[in-house]
């Protein structure tokens, strides 16, 4: 049996939407993506959507939306991928590394209080593994103290906390349509806010900076989603909840079935609904093996593996110098993710667990 980490779940209707966008001769930025953004808004709760290429330019577009510049930092959690951190730089600014609370990994708001100077800007929320981070606290914080919130969502598409979706919780939120996502265009990304204001700067700096064709009034990028992309995401868009329903039944029978001692399984924080865009376990030291050791042992039996992720953003070579945060060093030293995509079978979910609770 081969079950891989991670594996999008594309059909024909992706074929057939994909073809037609072909035949039509718009290939790039076109109805289509105009379509996918006014359905991905209405799915989010917000006014307005704008599709990028990337949820990398969704970071970097929305950061510059809302004014991060060179004198400014933006406080980001010290766990999760390393484009959160890199978005700022980009800008131009200082991301300030804030902890992760142990039990969620997501960013913690005692921390992120404990970091706000006279520089701060904005910060930045991540939904990680697909739960959502404390929004309500996070945006207490940025009311209270005039910061931008925005929620980095590439892992959440469709999450929710406290009745709302990821996507309408913060000032402006990012999501990631890579490959391996919730909802997979290939590549791709969105930018959701309730701020006309936002949707129009938003809109000028993915276009070259153009407030209308060859009149530039600020600095802009080449960040434009193709009609390609968004016919793939119209299509993937109707099947998100089914496949978030099944990314749950396969996470809640890990949760059932998993019994090896040492592993502790991940948890959901009240109020919070988690879509399991990885399910990510952590091993302590009464564990047998060590983590190489035991991705080794999945691999070898045909179970795909990865650590989400390896080295903490406080730790990384480029950020050299940042402030320890303990917790999220903790977390990328024993977490591993196993699969958890809705490809993964009955059968194949059965053979995972018992491969995990054999290692005793």
């Amino acid at each position: 049996m081969h079950i891989p980490i991670a594996q999008p779940s594309l059909g024909n209707e992706e074929n057939e939407a994909v073809l037609a966008v072909l035949a039509s001769g718009m290939i790039a930025q076109g109805p289509v993506t105009a379509a996918f953004e006014k359905e991905f808004a209405i799915y989010c709760g917000v006014p307005h959507a704008v599709a990028v290429s990337n949820g990398t330019t969704a970071l970097h577009a929305a950061l510059l939306a809302a004014g991060v510049g060179p004198a400014d930092e933006v406080i980001v959690p010290a766990f999760t991928f390393f484009a959160t951190a890199s978005s700022v730089s980009m800008c131009g600014a200082r991301p300030v590394f804030a902890d992760v609370d142990a039990a969620t990994a997501t960013i913690d708001p005692a921390d992120i209080l404990a970091k706000v100077t006279p520089k701060t800007k904005a910060v930045i929320g991540v939904h990680l593994y697909g739960q959502p981070c404390d929004a309500g606290a996070i945006q207490e914080i940025c009311s209270d103290k005039g910061l931008v919130f925005i929620e980095d969502a590439a892992q959440a598409h469709g999450a929710i906390y406290r009745g709302k979706k990821t996507g309408s919780l913060g000032d402006l939120a990012c999501f990631s349509f890579y490959a391996t996502k919730n909802l997979a265009t290939g590549e791709g990304g969105m930018v959701t806010t309730a701020s006309g204001e936002y949707d129009a700067r938003l809109r000028r700096i993915i276009n070259h900076g153009q407030s209308e064709k060859y009149l530039h009034t600020e600095l802009g990028y080449n960040y434009r989603m193709t009609d390609i992309n968004a016919a793939l995401g119209r299509v993937q868009l109707a099947k998100l909840n089914g496949f978030n329903r099944r990314r749950q039944e396969n996470a809640a029978y890990y949760g059932a079935h998993i019994t090896a001692p040492g592993l502790v399984l991940p948890s959901v924080a009240a109020g919070r609904t988690h879509v399991w865009h990885q399910y990510s376990l952590r091993l302590t030291e009464q564990f047998p093996l060590s983590r190489d050791e035991f991705m080794a042992h999945l691999r070898e039996r045909g179970i795909g593996c990865a650590v989400h992720y390896p080295v903490a953003l406080s730790r990384q070579p480029y950020y050299a110098g940042a402030a320890a945060c303990p917790v999220a060093e903790s977390l990328a030293a024993s977490v591993l993710s196993i699969p958890v995509h809705p490809n993964v079978t009955d059968e194949a979910r059965a053979y995972i667990c018992e491969t995990i609770n054999e290692v005793i």
